[in-house]
């Protein structure tokens, strides 16, 4: 990120512009000025701006006007309309054409430096995506994963980092939060990605069933048992499978998971046979697993 900021003021009262220049350099911004709306269109095509505090009544050309121009040649500068006519119409039009936010004079200058501030931090964040973005390129899948916000381009930067990794991956958060398309970030980003993804949540299954979900079984290893069963891991063989509430597990069934991390290979219920399979584990849990381990109620 830039050191210091360039801030275009455009409005046809002189005196207006020169306090606004004088108060925008006090906070470190490097300040240019415009009489007109034609002039700040000049000025936006020679020059780069990170941001442009416009009157919206000009004699010449309008604010809105100069907008619309502006934001057709880099809809990316952001741009805080200044007026002393307010009403909601021409705010909702200035919105409607791209303004980043609508400011009525006399400003607040208090008012004035947190939108000024914020619009900086918008449009910043919205390059670093960008750039993000382009240095992931298309070998990077985000699998309808949509946000711009800084924790989702930090949290982006993570899954990039990992993916590529056989890494075994733990995902928390809250329910809803979209644990299971991190996951599948990771799976398609990964070098098991033509590989299955195959998911399970761990909470939604008995006890007495997950071993056989997991790891299979064969046919008469208990009532009901009417013929052999491959289990999660067999059909995740060359791929991903994403375990989700895993915190859910009782304390036995734990340890034969980590078993199965540590050496890739199990027996189906109620078989002799040891199968091997090649399969990366991504879990997740909406619990705190520190405070799970402390409790007793899952294994470090």
């Amino acid at each position: 990120m830039k050191g210091i900021n360039s801030v275009l003021v455009v409005d046809d009262d002189r005196a207006h512009r020169t306090m606004l220049d004088t108060l925008l350099s006090g906070w470190g911004y490097e300040v240019n000025e415009a009489d007109d709306g034609q002039a700040a269109i000049e000025q936006v095509h020679a020059r780069a701006f990170d941001l442009i505090l416009m009157d919206i009544r000009m004699i010449k050309v309008s604010g809105l006007e100069a907008l619309t121009e502006i934001k057709a040649f880099n809809p990316a500068i952001p741009v805080i309309i200044m007026t002393a006519y307010s009403s909601v119409e021409t705010a909702v039009e200035a919105l409607k054409k791209g303004a980043y936010d609508y400011l009525t004079k006399p400003l607040d200058f208090d008012v004035l430096r947190m939108v000024m501030e914020r619009a900086m931090d918008h449009s910043h964040l919205k390059e670093e995506n960008r750039i993000l973005k382009e240095a992931l390129g298309n070998q990077f899948d985000t699998r309808n994963i949509i946000g711009g916000s800084e924790a989702m381009v930090r949290l982006l930067e993570t899954v990039a980092q990992v993916a590529p990794s056989e890494a075994t991956v733990l995902i928390t958060g809250e329910s809803g939060a979209g644990k299971e398309l991190i996951a599948g970030a990771v799976h398609f980003n990964s070098p098991k990605k033509d590989g299955p993804f195959v998911k399970m949540n761990c909470a939604a299954i008995t006890e007495s069933l997950l071993e056989s979900e997991l790891f299979g079984h064969e046919k008469g290893a208990f009532t009901g048992a009417h013929r052999r069963k491959e289990g999660k891991f067999r059909q995740a063989d060359g791929g991903s499978l994403f375990l989700d509430e895993v915190s859910e597990m009782s304390l036995s069934m734990q340890v034969k998971l980590l078993r199965v991390l540590q050496e890739m290979e199990f027996a189906r219920v109620g078989g002799e046979d040891i199968i091997k399979v090649d399969v990366r584990v991504i879990s997740a849990t909406n619990k705190d697993l520190m405070q799970e381990i402390e409790s007793g109620r899952f294994r470090e």
